[in-house]
């Protein structure tokens, strides 16, 4: 059977993007009803020298969304990202998930093989299809989102793995 890099780019990324923002949701009723000043979460980080919430969220939307578009062949939209509150962060994730729902399955056939390309800060980048995929992306987006979670937990939000991994 051969793999169907569609359904193994669009509906993890979605899903992980979906629950996200339902986290970020929580987020926000929380800092509300514990008066607690919203940036205290937002800009609240794991360890001083990682990135704060907002911008592992911007990652996290900006990663699925990238990589989703180079394994379709597709533009890669440019998100301007607002990290000011709450409702900026769940808007540029849920433009994020509104993306990969354009994307259609015939975008991606041949994608396994296809050479990606990409720019870090420091370089170029290339990698087949489905190296690119298993080994970039998705460690990428579930990397991001797991470390928005944990900063939220350990700031006292009450979510477990159920919020994670959403309902099926």
């Amino acid at each position: 059977m051969a793999l169907d890099m569609f359904q193994a780019t669009v509906a993890p990324c979605a899903r992980a993007l979906t629950n996200l923002s339902a986290i970020l949701n929580k987020a926000e009723s929380y800092a509300t009803a514990r008066k607690i000043d919203p940036l205290t979460l937002l800009n609240a980080r794991l360890f001083p020298d990682m990135l704060p919430l907002t911008m592992q969220i911007v990652i996290a939307g900006d990663i699925a969304r990238g990589g989703a578009a180079r394994l379709a062949g597709a533009e890669v939209p440019a998100f301007e990202a607002g990290q000011g509150s709450f409702a900026e962060l769940v808007d540029g994730v849920q433009r994020s998930i509104g993306f990969l729902h354009t994307l259609k399955p015939e975008q991606f056939v041949g994608a396994e093989d296809r050479t990606v390309t990409w720019s870090t800060r420091s370089s170029t980048k290339h990698m087949q299809g489905t190296p690119y995929l298993f080994d970039h992306v998705l460690p990428n987006v579930y990397f991001h989102v797991t470390t928005a979670y944990d900063i939220l937990r350990q700031c006292g939000l009450d979510i477990g793995k159920k919020d994670y991994l959403g309902t099926n």
